[in-house]
């Protein structure tokens, strides 16, 4: 049996999935959340019937008629893939807004059941539902669910499985006679809904009032005050999982590696070849317990940040960052898959087809993974602790300089499109303020860290056993001698992608091997590092900036804190994992769009990183750093060519407009 979810953004239909099946999709605030049909089995308790049942969580849609991309995969679901039952998500809150969909899935005489959702927040908004009167008026069955307590799950599982089969009647006639938005049936389905909400619905108004929610917005969502609020809570969060908590459970995990690291090397003895006995000690347990040390603080900061959103907060921050976008050419609903991209830069691209303009979707695509994501900690929390002493503010300001570089990159793309602003309106219904709940955080952190676990057992462990091979040998496949790394194969490969990186302040080829497998995962940055230094772990409370004996990892690498910073931003802020530009081009629908979105992605992340580290070595020292005029030229040559498209673009927009004329 298949039984489809459908409503609207924000009615609670993913938390209601994830009851449903036990699954733990991620659930969030604002529409684009869910940009795909999702899948699953309902949970033995719930189902009566011994039969399989297929639940399928489709995107969130307004209408029948689709407005944006995701809005087509439901509307393209229901029409043609026949479910047997569909259920219908209300947000018992705002019944007015959602029955208009409802109105429209009964014309198309699939059975279907309504889930009268977020019953739990009536009492507390003043309102009054005739459940059962709006169930005579509708001609379906309307149950009454919590999808956050759980309740009245296993009634809204049994309705919907003793009608799967039965038609469904439409509560009136259409006059066009078909599901499709009319000029016509729009008035009415309108008119139908206003007279059945006046009908079962009782509403204290008391719109008079300055709620407490009212008062925490005028703060938390102030045009001026919003800003440094949200660096500040930032800045706290990055500080209690890099000072804090985060890096005090890393201890006892790094602990725990070395044990492992030590036990491994005590079995295997003289028994296996040296050659053998690095690749498993130092490529395998080395490089991948280095990135995993990392995990405690990873899974801290998820955790807080999943309280943010939980609490409502994070709604905010995106209406906060709305006026600033759209003075740039950016839609209001591009802050969503930027918020999203924090988490992972690939549902973050995803979330872009919530946007209808062509020209924002792709833009928008291609500035998300600027954001750093979770993929990105590692190298954040590595040189934070490294070179800046485990500072809050290198990470809190990683994220704003994500933000300003969104900011001009929409701006430059805005320009050389010649395309005008179309207008667009961001609507959000900002979530009530509550207290978060550490269950639903505590599932999202354990979400994001089984992932981080995964492709480090994956991913991470073949791309570092590759590093070390590559290492280990030279192009005519002879060991290389200790002290002669740079005759290897990775040496090879990484060497003249070292020479391009001198202006930046880091032109050693172990530094540039990292970098090119952060494209495989950004994880990788880490792991290479420890693979090409020999550096067992990262994080240690006792030893956690020394390294054989009395060299520190700073020295180990040869970095100066600035060049540091410098290779940093340059990680961040270039093209983000293969996986992600496989979305980008998903997204994008055109080839052209991707390699430019690329090669911009570049461009960007190279002029941030040879600002950073020749204005800072300026700063710091009194003279530029190396090779300041080479970088200069290199980066002269990517702004010229922007200003040459601009150029190009305003004189066939002139002449387009002129022929117009």
């Amino acid at each position: 049996m298949k039984i489809a979810l459908a409503g609207n953004p924000n009615s609670g239909k993913t938390t209601l999935f994830n009851a449903i099946t036990g699954k733990v999709e991620h659930v969030g605030n604002w529409a684009g959340v869910t940009v795909d049909k999702k899948e699953g089995d309902v949970k033995k308790e719930l189902n009566k019937t011994g039969k399989e049942i297929r639940i399928l969580d489709l995107p969130g849609a307004y209408s029948i008629a689709p407005y944006t991309s995701e809005e087509s995969i439901t509307s393209n679901f229901v029409k043609n893939e026949h479910p047997d039952v569909i259920i219908n998500i209300v947000d018992a809150t705002s019944l007015n807004r959602s029955l208009l969909f409802t109105t429209q899935l009964l014309e198309l005489g699939i059975p279907l059941v309504i889930a009268l959702n977020k019953n739990d927040l009536l009492e507390k908004k003043g309102i009054t539902i005739n459940t059962k009167e709006l169930s005579k008026k509708l001609g379906c069955s309307v149950i009454d669910t919590a999808s956050i307590e759980g309740t009245g799950l296993g009634e809204l599982i049994t309705r919907a499985t003793n009608i799967a089969g039965k038609g469904q009647k439409a509560p009136y006639q259409n006059p066009s006679g078909r599901p499709e938005l009319k000029p016509e049936g729009d008035r009415e389905r309108f008119a139908f809904v206003d007279r059945v909400v006046k009908a079962v619905e009782e509403r204290k108004i008391e719109s008079y009032k300055t709620t407490k929610q009212d008062k925490i917005d005028r703060i938390v969502a102030h045009k001026y005050l919003g800003i440094p609020i949200f660096a500040l809570i930032i800045y706290m969060v990055f500080s209690i999982s890099q000072n804090y908590v985060g890096v005090f459970l890393a201890d006892f995990l790094v602990v725990w590696i070395d044990r492992f690291y030590d036990l491994v090397e005590a079995l295997i003895g003289g028994s296996v070849s040296p050659i053998l006995s690095t690749l498993l000690l130092d490529g395998i347990i080395g490089g991948v317990g280095a990135v995993v040390g990392f995990l405690p603080l990873i899974m801290v900061l998820f955790f807080l940040l999943a309280l943010l959103e939980d609490c409502g907060y994070m709604a905010r921050v995106a209406v906060v960052m709305d006026r600033y976008l759209k003075k740039v050419g950016l839609s209001g609903k591009s802050i969503i898959p930027m918020v999203i991209g924090t988490g992972c830069a690939i549902p973050g691209i995803m979330a872009t087809r919530t946007i209808k303009d062509q020209r924002q979707r792709r833009t928008t695509a291609m500035l998300t993974p600027f954001m750093p994501c979770g993929a990105k900690l590692p190298v954040i929390a590595l040189f934070a602790g490294v070179f800046f002493e485990d500072a809050g503010w290198i990470g809190a300001s990683m994220y704003f300089v994500g933000i300003a570089i969104i900011i001009v990159g929409a701006l430059i793309i805005k320009n050389i499109t010649q395309e005008g602003m179309s207008r667009s309106y961001f609507i959000m219904e900002l979530p009530e303020y509550r207290i978060p709940s550490i269950k639903r955080a505590l599932i999202s952190m354990m979400s994001n860290a089984k992932a981080f676990i995964v492709k480090a057992a994956t991913i991470i462990l073949i791309s570092n056993v590759v590093v070390q091979i590559m290492q280990t040998y030279s192009w005519n496949f002879n060991v290389v001698e200790e002290g002669m790394e740079g005759a290897s194969i990775l040496s090879g490969i990484a060497s003249p992608v070292a020479v391009l990186l001198i202006p930046l302040g880091f032109g050693a080829w172990q530094l540039a091997a990292a970098a090119i497998t952060g494209f495989i995962a950004k994880e990788n940055v880490v792991g290479t590092l420890a693979v090409v230094y020999g550096i067992r772990n990262f994080i240690d409370a006792e030893e956690f900036a020394l390294v054989s004996g009395a060299e520190s990892v700073a020295s180990v690498m040869g970095m100066t804190s600035v060049a540091a910073l410098a290779y940093l931003v340059f990680n961040l802020f270039t093209p983000p994992c293969f996986a992600a530009i496989g979305a980008m081009n998903s997204e994008m629908e055109s080839k052209k769009w991707l390699w430019a979105g690329i090669g911009f992605q570049f461009g960007m992340g190279y002029t941030a990183a040879y600002l950073v580290y020749q204005i800072g070595t300026l700063i710091t020292t009194g003279s530029f750093g190396d090779a300041v005029i080479p970088g200069l030229i290199a980066v002269g040559l990517f702004i010229g060519f922007i200003f040459y498209l601009m150029k190009k673009n305003r004189g066939k927009a002139s002449v387009e407009l002129k022929e117009a004329a």
